[in-house]
């Protein structure tokens, strides 16, 4: 027997001890033991004994860590571009495992940093845009288009969370913590800014809404499972929520117009659901001063030179030190971004046209669609179907296959000949020269829309790259510090997609806006559980053929899910007792309130909090 063979027997003889133990019998007892870790087995494995070995790695004998990793099929990572396990227990020696965690944490900020870049500078532009051009209501648009672009760091990371079983408590842990702290650090922090009255409809209707999608994760969590009826109720009441969103204000401006009509001033309950976006007082626009006074004509590499500049050089003089650190970091992905990204703006006279650069997108584009689908599960998953397909045909002949599952350096190939990266770069540089030729710098051409749907769909797929890494480094962390998942989301990956949404509402209430920062923390939240769980489940139901499984970690997750509860009563009671006006003490009373369950969910993951047992 050879020492790959010995490990693996020693890791079988593991998992039937640890399934010994436990009392469940395991797929492993009295199977035949000829093939260990066949496919068949892999598949029936109990997802949380598996996990709980793996996380083990740090227990076994350091010259065993790596084979452990590399046989242990439940430490593969399911989907992304590194291998963060193999890198900490295979590349490195155990002495340099405090740089690689604090590499892996340097890494994780940037992440994070990517996601927030690709959201707003080119997401949400485009999903902007393809709004307008379906002539899309402002308030249709917020609770749907916008505020998908806002929560999409949320949305994709429960979405490839999901995806994989042993991650599942990663995605509910993020969105339970992402929930507790917008509700209460978010929230509190707006009222500590600039106290103000909310407006009590959106607002109780936005905390009921919130409460019932709360509920129905609960229920799932303790039925242990999610249908495919459940799944489609979560993106269901997400519909109801929108169309709910829609009466009501098309009842407020009807009711408004009654009250203009008979002059009578409207009640303090009827505030709109938005604010009026900020003016300058003056209507000076201080941009033509830098306009040439001569015009002249750029030509064409002048265009592209300065399209693909991400360093606007007026800003740069201007800003603080903090702000030019921080754009050093952003320049690198702002520039690939900008390459990678079309970008159409409504609001600019020529929409954002750049001609060189937007053919330059018709080559660069696709071909990052291509090769990203190639390397996930999405193609994967239809032509791994295809090729199998293949492979059990009988060959009636000895000519070329019409479609080769991989080639040599992973990359699927045409009739085994021909990768399809190859062709989408034909077709897209064809495209590319038909649309120069045909058009000019000055003027955008009537299809320019289209390039909208382009971006998005490029924009998205970044944004999903990065969440898998994401998800895939904060596993190994939990592997490396035996954390569980839970732990993970509340903390690591709800700060990191929480962010940007606490800096974004924290300025609106600065400058004057907390009723417009206020609606939006409970806003993004619900589309992000409602679509994210919902989503989520039913494209891994649509994969597996069948439910979902939630195995909660223990009694961290009904602290959890309890918290964010009791934040969300607390805050439907005392809001309208304090007729709606939200000051200070009430910001600091969330805070606290944060600050505890923080400490509470910590001593229950350490074990300081327990259940006693009968």
């Amino acid at each position: 027997m050879t020492r790959r063979q010995k490990d693996l027997h020693g890791v079988l003889s593991l998992f039937l001890v640890v399934e010994t133990v436990s009392g469940a019998r395991g797929p492993f007892t009295g199977t035949h033991m000829s093939s260990p870790f066949s496919a068949s087995d892999v598949k029936q494995t109990p997802t949380a004994d598996v996990y709980i070995q793996c996380r083990e790695v740090c227990g076994l004998n350091v010259s065993d860590r790596c084979d452990f990793i590399r046989t242990n099929p439940d430490c593969r990572s399911e989907g992304g571009y590194l291998n963060y396990l193999e890198g900490i227990f295979c590349h490195l020696p155990p002495s340099l495992l405090p740089l690689a965690v604090t590499l892996y944490a340097f890494w994780l900020l940037y992440l994070s940093l990517i996601l927030g870049v690709t959201a707003a500078k080119f997401f949400c532009p485009n999903l902007s845009a393809i709004c307008t051009l379906l002539k899309l209501s402002h308030n249709v648009a917020g609770v749907t288009f916008l505020a998908f672009g806002n929560g999409a760091p949320d949305i994709f990371s429960a979405l490839v969370a999901f995806s994989d079983p042993r991650t599942a408590g990663l995605a509910l842990g993020a969105l339970f913590g992402a929930g507790v702290l917008v509700t209460t650090v978010v929230a509190g922090g707006i009222a500590i800014l600039r106290p103000f009255t909310a407006a009590s409809r959106p607002f109780l209707r936005d905390i009921v809404f919130y409460m019932v999608a709360v509920f129905l994760t609960f229920t799932a969590l303790y039925l242990g499972r999610v249908t495919l009826a459940w799944a489609l109720g979560y993106l269901g009441l997400y519909v109801f929520y929108v169309l709910t969103v829609v009466v009501c204000t098309w009842l407020y401006q009807w009711q408004r117009r009654r009250s203009l009509v008979y002059s009578m001033p409207g009640t303090p309950e009827m505030l709109p659901d938005c604010e009026v976006e900020p003016v300058s007082s003056n209507g000076y626009d201080y941009s033509e001063e830098y306009r040439p006074l001569l015009f002249y004509r750029e030509t064409t590499a002048q265009i592209l030179a300065r399209a693909l500049n991400p360093l606007d050089y007026r800003k740069w003089r201007n800003k603080s030190v903090s702000w030019r650190a921080l754009k050093v970091l952003k320049l690198p992905v702002e520039f690939l971004l900008l390459l990678t990204v079309p970008v159409v703006d409504p609001d600019k006279d020529d929409g954002n046209w750049k001609r060189p650069l937007n053919c330059l997108h018709l080559v660069i584009s696709p071909l990052v669609l291509a090769l990203t689908l190639q390397s996930g599960a999405s193609l994967s998953l239809t032509l791994g179907k295809t090729c199998a397909l293949q492979e059990a045909r009988p060959r009636r002949s000895s000519g070329p296959k019409s479609l080769s599952c991989l080639s040599a350096d992973g990359f699927y190939e045409i009739g085994g000949l021909f990768p399809v990266w190859a062709v989408v770069v034909i077709v897209g540089t064809a495209l590319a020269a038909v649309t120069f030729f045909a058009t000019s710098n000055s003027e955008p051409p009537r299809f320019h829309w289209l390039f909208a749907f382009l971006g998005f769909l490029t924009s998205a797929l970044w944004i999903n790259a990065a969440a898998t890494e994401v998800v895939n480094i904060l596993r190994s962390l939990g592997v490396v510090f035996r954390l569980s998942n839970t732990v993970l989301g509340l903390t690591l990956l709800a700060w990191g997609n929480s962010i940007g949404d606490a800096f974004s509402d924290f300025t609106l209430a600065r400058q004057g806006y907390p009723r417009m920062a206020f609606a939006a923390c409970f806003g993004g939240i619900i589309l992000n559980i409602l679509v994210g769980v919902g989503l989520g489940c039913l494209l891994q139901i649509s994969r597996s053929h069948a439910e979902v499984k939630l195995e909660p970690d223990g009694l961290l997750v009904w602290v959890l899910a309890g918290a964010l509860g009791l934040s969300l009563v607390c805050s439907l009671v005392s809001v309208p007792l304090q007729c709606f006006q939200l000051n200070k003490v009430y910001g600091f009373c969330l805070l606290l309130f944060y600050v505890t369950f923080l400490v509470v969910a910590l001593l229950t993951e350490f074990g300081v909090i327990h259940l006693k047992s009968a």
